[in-house]
């Protein structure tokens, strides 16, 4: 029997009983069987909230655990090797030279789209939309203002 019947059926047995509530005892017998309906009906909601926050628990530790296996997947396709004083790719396909992203650099969010310009002499510079969108962009090597133009972009 759940603790929703067992309220119930001391509801009833209350009734059943036919009890003054007009009475000393009868009255307190009400109170006492009107408090335990509350409390019931509080814990039957505990008890709901507590089986939809484990349920919500579990999903988020099955995520996590497909994260983990996919970091822990991409590790496994590099050699770390300490011989070794450059990166290899598992892969045929893709070689890496040991040379990261040039220093300072940030790319930001990863969803920006980072664009690259030459300058006249030779700099290659990368960045964002924000500054595209201010329209130029000056030259860390020589010094040259770079303009742009957003009205061919579609």
């Amino acid at each position: 029997m759940t603790i929703s019947e067992k309220s119930a059926y001391l509801k009833g047995l209350m009734d059943g009983l036919k009890l003054n509530t007009e009475s000393d005892e009868g009255k307190m017998i009400a109170a006492i069987v009107d408090l335990l309906g509350d409390v019931t009906k509080r814990v039957t909601d505990i008890e709901e909230t507590t089986i939809a926050i484990s349920d919500e628990l579990d999903e988020i530790e099955e995520d996590l655990d497909a994260i983990e296996d996919y970091i822990l997947d991409d590790e496994d396709d590099y050699d770390f090797s300490d011989d070794d004083d450059a990166l290899d790719w598992d892969d045929d396909e893709d070689e890496l030279d040991g040379e990261g992203p040039e220093e300072g650099f940030d790319f930001g969010d990863e969803n920006s789209t980072i664009y690259e310009v030459e300058c006249a002499c030779g700099e290659i510079i990368d960045f964002d939309e924000e500054v595209l969108e201010k329209g130029s962009i000056v030259c860390p090597n020589c010094g040259e203002t770079l303009e742009f133009s957003l009205e061919d972009e579609e």
